[in-house]
């Protein structure tokens, strides 16, 4: 649907207003409710929309009030870009779940999810935009303003693990750096003896393989190509489109991978979909062993703050509880994944400032009881609603 499609725009009596948003509002259903009975009309399915409608109820004078009016109350991962007649704006929900940076081009004040951005552009990163802030540009200048208390850090940890760029650097951290010490512990805790290589599924495993390979002594090779111009797979919306952009998206290198016990490295399993048919593939392509190596946890719970995790039932690792079984559906020779401590420990945080619920089952915040359905240690709130949106980037 169009109408979805980022930036969501609105016209109100202040005039057009327009956002961009990276993560999931969790309480979104029973705010949405709550503004159709005052008689708001949607033109879009998504959250976005909820903050716009807001603002435009606010009886605030300038820009940074009716932001910030339109801001209380929610719930989950917000990183939020604004424009607006009087000027642009940015805030960021007060667990920092997603990232969102500040950074200088000449005389302008840019923004971005990553870093990395800033580099393409010839900008320069300033500094992280602190979580319950707002920032304001316009006429005046720029101002910072505080919306809401900083809450207890809760920085979404596959943003490291798989989601962000290895040239960005996001909470603080290098990406590359973080994945590479992410290989390295997975060959500390789960070696193949006899393997003859390291074979990443790229591009996002890539620098972990590596990392790997060095701390296991199994040599690094490219026995996978990736097609750059399909999506991601996890992402799609049914299984039939998932399993056919797999094969869209990738090829095996029969030179490399004929004869060989190869080390297939990833950084995480989802559904399951592509993993199983990546092995198979390695497997036609004359492979004589296929060792899987998962870079973070089994993934057994839904994320409600911005990754298109799906309902319990529909992860892997949910479905198939031991490691022999989840083994025997993805046809592998073996299968291991990197424990939450070493995954933790291969960061430079605090790991209490992580939130690590797809994989703990511990949510930072109160989430729907009869959507969570796994893990004893999940808070629950019978008011929260599940994400109706999806992976996103301000």
């Amino acid at each position: 649907d169009y109408h979805n499609v980022q930036p969501i725009q609105v016209v109100t009596k202040d005039g057009e207003l327009a956002m961009a948003h990276n993560g999931n509002i969790s309480n979104a259903a029973s705010l949405r409710r709550e503004l159709e009975e005052q008689g708001a009309i949607f033109q879009t399915s998504t959250d976005s929309e909820i903050v716009l409608h807001r603002m435009a109820r606010s009886r605030g004078g300038s820009l940074a009030e009716r932001i910030s009016e339109g801001l209380q109350g929610l719930q989950g991962a917000f990183s939020l870009v604004f424009l607006c007649p009087e000027g642009l704006a940015v805030a960021r929900d007060p667990h920092g779940f997603r990232p969102l940076a500040m950074g200088m081009l000449d005389d302008a004040v840019v923004f971005a999810s990553e870093s990395c951005a800033f580099d393409i552009i010839g900008a320069r990163y300033l500094r992280d935009v602190e979580p319950g802030e707002l920032v304001v540009l316009d006429d005046k200048g720029m101002s910072s303003h505080r919306f809401a208390p900083k809450g207890r850090p809760a920085h979404c940890i596959f943003e490291l693990v798989y989601f962000s760029r290895p040239d960005s650097k996001i909470f603080g951290e290098n990406v590359d750096k973080t994945r590479r010490k992410l290989g390295k512990a997975l060959a500390f805790e789960h070696p193949v003896p006899g393997a003859d290589i390291t074979v990443p599924v790229p591009d996002s495993s890539n620098t972990s393989a590596l990392g790997y390979s060095r701390r296991s002594d199994v040599r690094f090779e490219l026995g996978l190509i990736r097609n750059h111009y399909v999506g991601r797979t996890f992402i799609a919306p049914e299984q039939e489109g998932r399993t056919e952009k797999v094969r869209l998206k990738f090829n095996t290198v029969e030179g490399v991978l004929r004869d060989r016990s190869v080390v297939l490295v990833d950084d995480s399993i989802v559904r399951g979909t592509t993993m199983r048919k990546l092995v198979g593939m390695i497997r036609a392509a004359g492979a004589r062993e296929v060792h899987v190596r998962i870079t973070s946890p089994p993934v057994r719970h839904p994320c409600y703050f911005g990754m298109d995790f799906p309902d319990p039932e529909e992860l892997l690792a949910t479905r198939h509880t031991t490691e022999d079984e989840l083994c025997r559906t993805l046809g592998a020779d073996s299968l291991k994944y990197l424990s939450l401590e070493g995954m933790l420990r291969a960061t430079e945080k605090d790991p209490s400032h992580f939130c690590t619920a797809c994989f703990s089952g511990n949510y930072p915040e109160k989430v729907d009881a009869p959507r969570l359905g796994c893990g004893s240690h999940a808070q629950t709130d019978p008011g929260a609603q599940a994400p109706d949106t999806a992976e996103r980037r301000a």
